[in-house]
């Protein structure tokens, strides 16, 4: 057998399945309960190979299948793990599809599953992973922006609720019709060493029955588009009965949303019951030409029906958000991108994403030098790249603080006028009207609407974060006194080097009204760039001292 690969992540996992009548439905394609058994399985030994002790699901985020997956091609799985925090871990993990015949390969999807280790002895405090390659240190940094969505997810859901209207569903179809009960045993073969139910099995069952509620309200042969993000709430093991109910929460015009519950109880007649999971579904009915039919509208039961059916309409606008946001390339999202309720946690995690994903990549090459100040550059794709860095003389801490208000850049940055803040988001991410100096080819001042999200090292080695891209705000439209300008990817990165010592560098993905400003500095043309950041030095040094006293008097 070959040695493998001095690069390949030692956690990653690759798992191969041919696809056989016995794994598929009734068209002969690849069952989606099957595929996610076989999902969670390679994932739960990625995330065993780095803890070294058996681990558990803990949740699962969004999957969109892209594609269904016939009889006789190959499944092929990969799953490493992207970063490891205290007890938990994130794997990210993708599945593609292979035909034997043609050769043809095709992404399937792309999932994130977070385990936590389990020892019955100790608790167990999981070993920092060390990424190498470039696409693995943009993971392990944006693991823990993704770490941080799923945490106030519920909170964005809440949020979004109280804007909703009720539409009129007196010609619709009661959800009631749609409910499906069904009860399964866990064996020893659905459970693993330990005894705990695989998370993989549970969610086939579950699928199971959404496909079941799903179904009745189409009186067709439904498709599984898409699972909502969801957690485990517990354990169950061998033994245990597991009731799954399912109903149809909300019809769209051509989707529909299904609610699964799994509960558990441990004798037959136990009448306390534990809940195991809640997960949704997204499905659709695909017509002869493989488009998703019309579907009719549902009538939810009063009461926690009318609850369902309310959060199932905020969970598809998530949905769209963060399908929209956060999955997409960051060539394919828009520069200014409208601000509200429901998608400030997903604009939010863009920004700061987009920003490490920048930080991360390899092929930097160093433009220019003068003195204490060195630029780099990174050409790529549509895109040319600058980063200015320095050492100062100043923690980490308080450089963040002070470059994180943009109230104060104007001290230090000639080409800021002003920056009013608008809003106060959240402690972390704020948005800011800035008018800059520099005149358009208008001869007009331009204006800024500008998120800033800053973010503190999620564990020792992880630099401070501070993130800046352009949003839309219905109360600052564009004005005729003002060029309305964007940024679409900046922000400020700072590591500690010692106590006393930080490394402060900028990062700026350039658009095309900025590009002849960058590249005149970049062939030393002019030294605007170094003379700002020498500013900015300065800014720092000066303002440290006070910075101490505030704080002191705080």
């Amino acid at each position: 057998m070959a040695n493998p690969s001095p690069t390949r992540n030692p956690t990653e996992v690759q798992m191969s399945q041919l696809v056989l009548p016995c794994h598929t439905n009734h068209r002969g394609e690849l069952s989606t309960g099957q595929l996610l058994k076989w999902i969670d399985t390679a994932a739960c030994l990625s995330a065993e190979r780095h803890a070294g002790c058996p681990c558990v699901t803990a949740s699962m985020d969004d999957i969109y299948f892209e594609h269904t997956i016939s009889v006789g091609q190959v499944v092929n799985i990969k799953a490493k793990v992207n970063r490891a925090f205290n007890s938990s871990m994130e794997v990210g993990i993708q599945v593609s599809y292979e035909d034997l015949c043609s050769g043809k390969h095709c992404s399937i999807c792309k999932a994130y599953a977070t385990f936590v280790a389990q020892d019955s002895e100790k608790m167990v405090k999981l070993k920092p992973l060390a990424p190498q390659t470039e696409e693995e240190k943009i993971e392990h940094s944006i693991a823990a922006e993704r770490r941080r969505m799923r945490l106030v997810h519920k909170d964005t859901l809440k949020d979004l609720l109280t804007q909703l209207e009720t539409r009129d569903g007196s010609a619709a179809v009661p959800a009631e019709k749609t409910r499906v009960e069904s009860v399964e045993l866990v064996l020893p073969p659905h459970a693993n060493h330990q005894g705990n139910t695989f998370g993989g099995q549970i969610m086939a069952w579950m699928e199971n029955v959404a496909t079941i509620a799903a179904s009745r309200l189409c009186h067709a042969h439904p498709t599984l588009r898409a699972i909502e993000m969801f957690h485990f709430r517990g354990p169950s093991q061998v033994g245990d009965r597991l009731v799954l109910k399912a109903i149809v929460n909300n019809a769209f015009k051509n989707s529909m949303e299904v609610g699964v519950c799994a509960e558990a109880y441990g004798q037959e007649m136990s009448v306390s019951r534990r809940h195991i999971n809640s997960a949704f579904m997204t499905f659709v009915v695909l017509d002869q030409e493989g488009q998703p039919r019309n579907l009719p509208m549902v009538a939810p039961e009063p009461g926690d029906g009318e609850r369902r059916y309310r959060e199932a309409s905020a969970r598809k606008k998530i949905r769209l958000d963060r399908k929209y946001v956060v999955s997409c390339k960051q060539t394919e999202v828009p520069l200014s991108v409208p601000w509200d309720q429901s998608n400030k946690v997903y604009l939010s995690y863009n920004n700061v994403s987009a920003l490490k994903t920048l930080i991360a990549k390899a092929n930097w090459a160093l433009a220019r030098e003068k003195e204490k100040v060195r630029m780099y550059t990174l050409e790529e794709d549509k895109f040319l790249s600058f980063r200015i860095e320095m050492s100062v003389r100043i923690t980490a801490s308080r450089a963040f603080s002070l470059l994180s208000d943009l109230r104060r850049r104007h001290e230090w940055d000639r080409h800021y006028a002003s920056a009013e803040l608008v809003q106060q988001v959240d402690d972390d991410d704020m948005i800011y009207h800035v008018v800059s100096q520099t005149l358009s080819h208008e001869n007009k001042p331009q204006d800024f609407v500008i998120l800033a999200s800053r973010r503190k090292p999620c564990s020792k080695g992880d630099p401070y974060v501070v993130a800046f891209r352009s949003v839309t705000l219905p109360t600052h439209p564009a004005s005729t006194s003002f060029t309305r300008g964007e940024t679409l990817c900046s922000g400020f990165c700072i590591w500690p080097e010692s106590e006393e010592t930080s490394k402060v560098a900028y990062y700026n993905q350039a658009t095309p009204g900025y590009l002849n400003y960058v590249t005149t500095n970049v062939a030393g043309l002019s030294s605007n760039f170094c003379a700002t950041f020498e500013a900015c030095e300065k800014f720092l040094l000066k303002n440290k001292e006070d910075l101490i006293v505030r704080l002191q008097d705080l």
